[in-house]
């Protein structure tokens, strides 16, 4: 295959979040825009969540190594920390393998809470902006319609996703552990993103009095606020608030700390000590983490949420079993498609090739025989390209079929090329003939054909 899917990223299992956080994408665009530019890769697309940094690229005609090498060296610069920090931490995958990886990802297989839904949203996100910024492509586009597509598949023929759970379940699920019951209890979101919705509807049901919405965007503050009976208030008053809430739970993009130790120091002193609880869900961090230093102050960053997370997960092992057999079975159907892939200007090379020689041959005719009117033409024309088409449909069914059975296109497509001359090599007039007809009289060539008759009737 001259076009090779790479894919390289960091995640929870890989990499702690003070890593990840290193290497978050803060700018997705411009950064999928400098691959294109510096990489060689002729598609790509980046996803950057707080579990996760992945990049897929398509690269044509240039060796893998180099491709590799190119993409971390970019990474690394683009977050001005060390390339070898970022190879420390990364994992690595080309054409099947990474095929395997991506939907496993859209399936929920390689989260941090097995069967959650919101890894397929993001990387539904991460997708529409790589189409929109003319990086995803040919092989991006199909990878990720059919990464949806499978994750639908493992969801409606597997239990993955019973009892739901998200990281901000496992977030209030600690919260309960710590103040024991939650009823009356007061909390903060800090950001109002997905990731905070979620947190503050489990908060509500499981008994939080009521909820107050910090964002930077005041309209998204108010917007969520409404929809969940909350308070929204400018982020910039956020401290002036903390002392009423027990529970903060912070989620914002911000690339450097939104709270810091100081603040809340000053914070427990208008509480008069009473404990507070804190859960950081943001990479890079939104909450200093000396603030865990603190007396009746509770920290808790995502990494932390791993052993409420594992809690839930195990009901759903067994069922996982049954979704990595849907995406290996998917997986060798992509890869059925990717050699299709190789296959295809095979295709239009034979086809082109035929109906020139048809239209050639068609002329001849029309030379000899001298004048005839329009619908004639169209005729004999419709009859020799109909001949043609009709001539080339098993040898181009036994191709697609044998790259299928197979699992590589190249020693078919080698074998076409060659029958056919597609590559129009100077072949000598006596290469194909049997080198034993060359000491054959004429009568001895009639012979055969004689005998070969014979045996046909």
């Amino acid at each position: 295959m001259n076009k090779k899917i790479i894919l390289i990223g960091l995640n929870h299992r890989t990499a702690g979040v003070d890593v990840r956080e290193k290497f978050a994408l803060t700018d997705v665009e411009a950064f999928e825009k400098g691959l294109m530019a510096h990489c060689s890769v002729h598609e790509c697309m980046a996803l950057s969540t707080c579990n996760r940094v992945e990049i897929i690229a398509i690269a044509k005609n240039v060796p893998e190594r180099e491709v590799l090498d190119s993409l971390i060296q970019y990474w690394a610069n683009a977050c001005n920390k060390s390339p070898e920090l970022l190879v420390d931490n990364i994992y690595q995958y080309t054409d099947l393998e990474a095929v395997n990886h991506v939907f496993t990802v859209a399936c929920s297989l390689d989260s941090m809470v097995m069967g959650e839904p919101q890894i397929l949203g993001q990387l539904k996100d991460a997708y529409r902006a790589a189409v929109a910024k003319g990086t995803a492509k040919t092989i991006v586009n199909r990878l990720l319609h059919k990464s949806f597509s499978v994750a639908k598949r493992v969801r409606t023929e597997t239990a993955i996703a019973s009892s739901a759970v998200s990281i901000s379940y496992a977030a209030v699920e600690l919260a309960k552990k710590i103040f024991g019951d939650l009823e009356g209890t007061r909390a903060m979101l800090v950001g109002a993103g997905e990731m905070a919705e979620l947190a503050a509807t489990h908060l509500l049901r499981n008994g939080v009095q009521d909820v107050i919405i910090a964002n930077r965007t005041f309209s998204r503050a108010k917007e969520l606020a409404e929809s969940l009976g909350g308070e929204p208030i400018q982020i910039e008053n956020m401290s002036d608030r903390l002392h009423e809430v027990d529970i903060v739970i912070s989620s914002t993009g911000s690339p450097v700390a939104v709270i810091k130790a100081k603040d809340v120091k000053n914070v427990l002193k208008k509480r008069k000590n009473k404990p507070m609880f804190f859960i950081d869900i943001a990479v890079p961090r939104d909450i200093d983490p000396d603030v865990n230093s603190l007396d009746n102050v509770y920290l808790y960053d995502i990494d932390d949420l791993t052993e409420v997370v594992e809690e839930n997960m195990a009901q759903r092992h067994e069922e996982a079993s049954k979704a990595r057999a849907v995406v290996e079975l998917e997986t060798e159907i992509f890869g059925h498609w990717l050699n299709s892939l190789e296959l295809q200007p095979t295709i239009v090379d034979l086809v082109d090739k035929i109906e020139d020689i048809a239209q050639r041959e068609l002329n001849k005719t029309l030379r000899k025989i001298g004048p005839v009117d329009e619908k004639t033409r169209n005729a004999l024309k419709t009859l020799v390209l109909s001949v043609a088409h009709k001539s080339l449909h098993e040898p181009i069914c036994f191709l697609k079929r044998r790259t299928q059975e197979e699992g590589s296109a190249e020693r078919f497509i080698d074998m076409a090329r060659r029958m056919f001359n597609l590559d129009e090599e100077n072949i000598p007039p006596d290469a194909h003939l049997d080198r034993k007809l060359d000491t054959c009289s004429s009568e001895d060539i009639e012979n055969l054909i004689d005998v070969s008759k014979n045996k046909e009737q």
